[in-house]
């Protein structure tokens, strides 16, 4: 049996945008290949230039990509590995990772040239699955145009144990932000009657985990994270914010935010929600949605976890 490389990176070039079916394989192969922390980066032209994919098109493609991994760091018994999805320009420098890897795995098939940060790390090739390339899907929300750039977008969470179904969300805000993304991140004080409160990370754990992974995903953004102590956040009175990015588990919380801004004068904002991810509105295939439901993507979740296997 090979062991375990602590971290690693898959690269993978997409021939098109769409659900990867064809990476299936090699996504559960590297994940149970891994121990600590997993890169996933996707690497394709339209990357190197703003919003020229469509907001449906990236949030499926994230959302597929997190459920496979997720789903096979669950089935080895590592629900506390990291893993990162990454999209990424080919003539675009790669992030330096919080974690220098010790492996990259190559799709089998996928000769493309790596960037020099990884060039000169031990390769192992993962198998390719049978889908020979992404299968485009509708778009269900309207969004099939490029999604459109806002200088300052918002969004707020609590963060905690930072998790596939945050990421999504953190991504999604981040690929429509065009200078600045504002994250609300909810205070230490309002936490105290969640479940398994004892073992919730700090506001300055879920704030510095948010920053580095938003780093690593669009480092050329400016980030403004801020503890939050109501609904609202920056939202609340800043003026300068043009767009929000909630879940579907958080559109009341859009609605309370659009109503406080009208009575104080402020403008609108353009609202997002991320409803891939809900089993009722998605356009991934039935056994996509079927691994979707069994995908554990709470920090609830983790947080009994972690006091049941005492770690």
């Amino acid at each position: 049996m090979c062991s375990l490389a602590s971290s690693s990176v898959l690269y993978a070039t997409l021939p098109a945008v769409g659900v990867p079916h064809f990476l299936t394989a090699a996504i559960a192969h590297a994940a149970h290949r891994t121990r600590t922390a997993l890169v996933v980066v996707l690497v394709a032209d339209l990357f190197d230039s703003p919003a020229t994919a469509a907001w449906n098109d990236i949030q499926q493609l994230l959302t597929y990509v997190y459920v496979q991994a997720t789903k096979a760091t669950q089935d080895a018994g590592r629900l506390l590995m990291h893993v990162d999805v990454l999209l990424q320009g080919p003539r675009a420098p790669l992030p330096e990772p919080l974690v220098p890897p010790d492996l990259v795995f190559r799709v089998e098939g996928d000769s493309a040239p790596l960037p020099p940060l990884l060039a000169a790390l031990p390769q192992e090739t993962a198998p390719r699955s049978a889908s020979a390339a992404p299968s485009p899907a509708p778009s269900s929300s309207g969004l099939a145009s490029p999604a459109p750039r806002f200088p300052v977008v918002a969004l707020g969470g609590t963060f905690d144990h930072l998790h596939a179904g945050h990421k999504i969300l953190l991504s999604m805000a981040a690929y429509i932000a065009a200078e600045k993304l504002i994250v609300g991140v909810t205070d230490d004080a309002l936490l105290t009657r969640k479940v398994h409160a004892q073992v919730l990370e700090s506001l300055a754990q879920r704030t510095a985990a948010v920053r580095a992974f938003l780093t690593a995903f669009r480092p050329q953004l400016a980030y403004d994270i801020v503890p939050i102590s109501d609904v609202y956040g920056p939202t609340g009175w800043d003026a300068n914010i043009q767009a929000l990015v909630v879940s579907k588990e958080t559109a009341s919380g859009a609605a309370a935010i659009a109503a406080h801004r009208a009575s104080h004068g402020l403008p609108p904002l353009e609202t997002f929600t991320i409803d891939v991810i809900s089993a009722t509105s998605t356009n991934l295939s039935d056994a996509d949605a079927d691994l979707l439901k069994q995908t554990k993507m709470s920090s609830t979740y983790i947080r009994e976890w972690i006091v049941k296997n005492g770690q």
